[in-house]
């Protein structure tokens, strides 16, 4: 077999790899789409209907008037917005705090920052419910945000230090030779700069508020102040029965943001670090 054809059967296998590769990964979602516009009576046929023969929208009309589901989703964009938006501004400072100051033990703290995220959720927990108890922080939406901000803070801390390294000094010391504030500085060129790890570390604290449990499940138990992800738990899921259509138009839903949120800024992510600023 000559070099040429060589060639062309190793793309043919690779992109044969890619498409399993992603086949496998997307079928989860497809499923869970179609399900959603099937009738339970339909589920567990065989052999399965790959297409919904009869698509029944009445699952997304009864889901859109349920008021306990809309409060779930206020909730949910409530708590995700807060905690994304905490995350941001207190790694932001932290981080550049770390990246432009030296000061004693400042490697220590660092690792003693990101050696919280080694602790199992489940093993907090109790001793976190008992301290919210006491401070009168259980079933409040306040709360529950500044759980899930420690939750997603020290990994966001180490991710935009990195960003904020990359950046050359002497663009902040020609900054502050034209009469520049430290926090001038800050606003006008190094969050400018930072742009892709900010919508990064966003992102990542966005993903960590919206797809929260266990948090959510143990320190908030009005139903009326009740996540996506506890309420469907508990609404939609029985002990002996369950409601797949249901719980799968649920799903589709919540799940629908987070993807939107990567089409929207997926821009960000692959831009440059230093995109316009001034060459050496």
């Amino acid at each position: 077999m000559s070099v040429e054809k060589k060639s062309v059967a190793q793309k043919i296998g690779v992109t044969i790899i890619i498409a399993a590769f992603l086949l496998f990964l997307l079928f989860p979602l497809y499923w869970m789409f179609i399900t959603s516009f099937k009738d339970n009576s339909v589920l567990f046929n065989i052999p399965p209907e790959w297409i919904p023969l009869q698509p029944v929208l009445m699952h997304y009309i009864e889901l859109f008037s349920d008021g306990t589901f809309l409060n779930y989703y206020k909730n949910t964009i409530i708590v995700t917005l807060g905690t994304t938006l905490l995350t941001l501004v207190l790694a932001m400072l932290a981080g550049y705090g770390f990246s432009r100051f030296e000061f004693k033990s400042k490697e220590a703290a660092m690792f003693a920052i990101l050696s919280t995220q080694m602790l199992p959720v489940v093993s907090i927990l109790i001793a976190l419910y008992t301290m919210y108890n006491s401070y009168g922080l259980l079933n409040n939406r306040f709360g529950l945000i500044l759980a899930l901000t420690t939750a997603a803070l020290p990994f966001a801390i180490w991710m935009i230090k990195v960003f904020f390294d990359n950046i050359p000094i002497t663009i902040e010391e020609s900054a502050k030779i034209d009469g520049c504030s430290r926090i001038g500085i800050l606003l006008r060129i190094v969050f400018p700069l930072s742009k892709p790890g900010i919508f990064s570390i966003g992102i990542y604290a966005f993903i960590i508020s919206w797809d929260d449990f266990l948090y959510s499940l143990t320190l908030i138990n009005k139903d009326e102040l009740r996540t996506l992800n506890p309420g469907i738990s508990i609404t939609y899921m029985g002990e002996f029965s369950y409601d797949w259509a249901s719980i799968m138009t649920v799903s589709v839903t919540a799940t629908l943001p987070v993807v939107i949120l990567f089409l929207f800024f997926q821009k960000f992510l692959v831009s440059g670090l230093t995109a316009g600023a001034v060459k050496e």
